[in-house]
C-alpha cells in the first residue's frame, strides 16, 4: 500500500486519535488498500495513516475481534485472508439480520429518511458511472449503515456495522463488473419503494434478492 493518508467520511467531526486511527485503518481493510492473506509492517501502517503506535495497536485488537485482521504469535499482524466458505457463511448470515433489519424499518421510516436513502443510492449511482471504487463502496455503506440506524436497535447495527465490513470485502472483488454494480443500484431502489410504500413483503423480497445477487456476483467472478 503506498503511503498516502487513508482519509474516510467522518473525518468533518472530532474524534479521538484512537478513533481516527480505527476508522483508517478499517477503510483501509475493507477497500483491499492491505491484501488478504498479507502481513502487515506496523511503522509503515503508522505511516499510511499517520497517528502513532498505541493508536494502531489499540486498533488492530479491535479490528481482530470485528474479524478483519488476525493476530498471530511469533508472527505478527495479518489482513485477515478471503475464501468463498467464509463469503457463504456470512451471506447467511446477513439473511437473517438484514431481514430482520428491513422489518423494524419499515414500522419506523419517515419521509425524511425515504429522501436520504435515494439521495445515497443516487450518489452511489454517479460514483458508479465514474468508475470510483471508493466512493462506491463509501456509499453502499453508508446506504446500509442508514437503514441499520432507522430500524433503531443498537444491538442489531452493532452485529450489521461488523457483518458490512466484512462482506465489502469480498464485494470490492466484484466492482470492476459495470453490470453488477447497475444490478445494486436497482435493489437499492427496490428496497426503497417498498420501504416508501409500506409493503413489508415486498421490502422482505427485495432485501433477500439483494444479498442472493450478492452471493451469485461473487461466484461469477470466482469462476464458479
Amino acid at each position: 500500500m503506498k503511503s498516502d493518508t487513508v482519509r474516510t467520511p467522518v473525518e468533518d467531526r472530532a474524534i479521538s486519535l484512537n478513533e481516527l486511527a480505527y476508522l483508517r485503518f478499517r477503510q483501509a481493510l475493507i477497500t483491499l488498500q492491505y491484501k488478504p492473506g498479507d502481513y502487515l509492517n506496523m511503522a509503515q501502517v503508522m505511516a499510511d495513516l499517520e497517528v502513532g503506535r498505541t493508536p494502531v495497536n489499540q486498533a488492530v485488537h479491535r479490528l481482530a475481534a470485528e474479524g478483519l485482521l488476525q493476530i498471530l504469535p511469533r508472527k505478527g499482524v495479518m489482513v485477515a485472508p478471503l475464501s468463498l466458505d467464509d463469503a457463504f457463511e456470512l451471506i447467511e448470515v446477513r439473511l437473517v439480520n438484514e431481514l430482520l433489519c428491513i422489518r423494524l424499518a419499515a414500522a419506523r421510516i419517515t419521509t425524511g429518511q425515504i429522501a436520504q436513502l435515494r439521495e445515497v443510492n443516487a450518489r452511489l449511482a454517479q460514483a458508479s458511472q465514474q468508475r470510483d471504487p471508493l466512493a462506491m463502496m463509501q456509499c453502499d455503506n453508508q446506504f446500509h449503515h442508514l437503514l441499520a440506524g432507522i430500524a433503531a436497535n443498537r444491538r442489531l447495527m452493532d452485529i450489521l456495522n461488523i457483518i458490512h465490513a466484512q462482506a465489502q470485502r469480498f464485494w470490492a472483488t466484484t466492482l470492476s463488473d459495470a453490470g453488477h454494480m447497475e444490478e445494486v443500484i436497482v435493489e437499492h431502489n427496490a428496497i426503497i419503494t417498498a420501504l416508501e410504500e409500506g409493503n413489508l413483503s415486498a421490502a422482505e423480497q427485495a432485501t433477500q434478492h439483494h444479498i442472493l445477487s450478492f452471493k451469485h456476483a461473487l461466484l461469477t467472478s470466482s469462476g464458479r
